[in-house]
């Protein structure tokens, strides 16, 4: 590792699985029982909001049950010694970086703990119900992110405040703008994943990149496997099975996270 010094860590489903998460799809194509096509489009919300705000809601509260395992806690302490440029892009929703310790992560497909306005693109950090639309805001808890775009008002609908109320549901009440169009703050299928220009500047940059527990499914964060590759870095997977990019890679280890990433975060610490 002597010549490694900017690292890109992708992390997918696969690294918070052994914390009690489901996977984005399981084997019968369900997630948690729904078709994604129902709690995870534009559509799914401008048809059924109550249904969709219902699921991430059982989500949420599924997430404070679990706790980061040692793959995160590797990752974290990888964070916190290697002294060149780190980043973590996960594509998952849940907070098991961060609580382990992380501080260089970034959320991709946007976050469980998080509401974003629809109208006006601010979000704020929600840990509660989302169908408690009575829960009022705590003013210091606006994170102001107004990047990227927020998503467009014509997913949900209109009804003069940019949200259709389906069967008189109505949105909790955005403590910025006011209008009732608070949605999760989850990248649906459709829609542009977060910080795209800094994840693809990242990559470009990198000497290692490695890929830890995704299906390589899922673009674009398939192809930045071929994309770090092109500008010259090595490339390392380590998944419970091969992916469908592992062709890509120059070397991949397969097994549960929670021993892989122990492991070769000792190799690259020298430990």
């Amino acid at each position: 590792m002597t010549h490694i010094r900017n690292i890109v860590i992708l992390t997918g489903a696969g690294i918070s699985a052994e914390s009690g998460l489901a996977t984005f799809r399981g084997p019968d194509g369900l997630w948690e029982g729904h078709r994604v096509e129902d709690v995870c489009t534009p559509e799914a919300l401008a048809r059924d909001p109550e249904m969709v705000h219902r699921f991430y809601d059982a989500r949420r509260a599924a997430l404070a049950g679990v706790v980061p395992n040692a793959a995160h806690e590797a990752l974290a302490a990888l964070d916190a010694a290697w002294p060149g440029e780190l980043l973590i892009v996960t594509q998952n929703v849940d907070d098991l970086h961060e609580r382990a310790g992380a501080r260089r992560v970034l959320h991709m497909h946007g976050e469980l703990l998080s509401a974003l306005c629809a109208a006006c693109g601010m979000a704020v950090r929600w840990a509660g119900d989302m169908m408690a639309a009575t829960q009022p805001f705590v003013p210091s808890e606006v994170e102001g992110r107004l990047s990227p775009a927020p998503r467009p008002s014509t997913s949900l609908g209109t009804n003069g405040e940019g949200v259709t109320p389906a069967k008189s549901f109505q949105p909790p009440k955005c403590s910025g703008c006011g209008a009732h169009a608070l949605r999760p703050d989850i990248v649906f299928f459709g829609e542009m994943p977060y910080e795209m220009d800094r994840i693809d500047r990242a990559i470009a940059s990198a000497d290692l990149f490695v890929s830890i527990g995704t299906s390589g499914a899922v673009y674009p964060a398939a192809g930045f496997v071929r994309t770090a590759r092109h500008h010259g870095a090595k490339t390392l997977e380590l998944n419970l099975d091969p992916s469908a990019g592992s062709v890509y890679f120059d070397d991949a280890r397969m097994g549960p996270a929670s021993v892989l990433v122990p492991t070769w975060v000792r190799e690259v610490l020298g430990g």
